[in-house]
């Protein structure tokens, strides 16, 4: 199957995990469509935005960080990301991520069930 970038679905979140400013997705299949795969899209946070803390239970999330500098709380702990980090938050872990530059923090994100 290929998805060409026109044909896929872009959408707004505000405050998303009540973080601050607005998370655009770019969806690379629709939530379902892949066994197992409840997220599969790119993520771009404007500078000052963040996602907000939270946990994932039953599922791993995946970040790969493909532009801009941020920071990612991974339990509690906060670690700088650029382009090429990778981010993974297991079951039962917390995370959130912030933009901390002057340029959008992009990343693809798969979220995984078990």
């Amino acid at each position: 199957m290929v998805v060409h970038r026109s044909g896929m679905k872009v959408e707004s979140k505000e405050r998303l995990r009540n973080g601050e400013g607005t998370a655009v997705f770019t969806h690379f299949a629709e939530g379902g469509t892949q066994k197992n795969v409840r997220l599969a899209a790119e993520i771009a946070l404007p500078p000052g935005a963040s996602i907000g803390y939270h946990q994932h239970e039953g599922e791993t999330e995946y970040f790969v960080f493909m532009e801009g500098t941020g920071m990612a709380n991974d339990n509690g702990t906060e670690v700088p990301v650029r382009k090429g980090d990778v981010m993974i938050t297991g079951n039962g872990a917390y995370h959130g991520i912030s933009n901390s530059g002057a340029s959008p923090l992009v990343f693809n994100a798969f979220i995984i069930t078990h």
